[in-house]
């Protein structure tokens, strides 16, 4: 036990050197478990998943459209602002860069910012360039298995760092919500959940923006 806990912080010294682990942060090899409220029960005929505000047309997918979209994957370091970091993470999912490259989004000049809500009225925050960044997905899977339903099934938003982007922004992995059911594309920023609690509206990992 003492040599696991001498081989951790060696760990954490080399990652931190190789700027893989941001101030504050120690490393997990589990998957933490936090969210407020109960995990929600889906029922995937059901489902549905929109996209509005300031775009050019208002779209919905059922689950079965949403899986027939074109998939994403790759690989993050999250970084949790409870103080734990996870590396080499594999996510798969939808990318929001990809829908607008293909047509399938079009954004109205205005838009800024992006609201992501969830189920129970949850909603997180972000601005637009991260949201079209490759660190930003619409994921279904984790670690080449379905998204179980505490971690968020069937669709979660996911935000984390790839490694060696030093030109990605890299928000805390609050910033992406859970049981993801839309977004709603903003001229003006609009705090989400954890923002309008005290939680800090940017949340960069690298400068420890943990509360406002």
């Amino acid at each position: 036990m003492v040599e696991d806990i001498f081989r951790r912080k060696a760990d954490e010294q080399r990652w931190r050197a190789e700027r893989r682990l941001p101030p504050g942060q120690a490393l997990t090899q589990r998957f933490p478990v936090l969210h407020y409220g109960p995990v929600p029960r889906v029922d995937l005929s059901t489902w549905d998943f929109r996209i509005w505000g300031e775009v050019e047309q208002p779209l919905r997918f059922t689950w079965e459209e949403f899986n027939r979209l074109p998939h994403t994957r790759v690989t993050l370091d999250i970084h949790c602002v409870t103080r734990w970091s996870k590396l080499d993470t594999v996510w798969e999912g939808v990318s929001v860069r990809t829908l607008v490259d293909l047509g399938l989004l079009k954004l109205k000049p205005t838009a800024r910012y992006v609201v992501q809500h969830a189920e129970y009225g949850f909603t997180a925050n972000l601005p637009l360039e991260v949201v079209l960044a490759e660190n930003f997905l619409l994921a279904t899977h984790y670690n080449g298995e379905p998204l179980t339903p505490e971690h968020g099934f069937p669709l979660r938003g996911v935000v984390g760092a790839i490694p060696g982007r030093e030109d990605l922004k890299v928000p805390y992995f609050w910033k992406g919500a859970k049981w993801l059911r839309g977004l709603e594309f903003l001229a003006e920023d609009r705090p989400g959940f954890w923002e309008q609690a005290g939680y800090h509206n940017e949340a960069d990992v690298w400068k420890e923006q943990r509360y406002a």
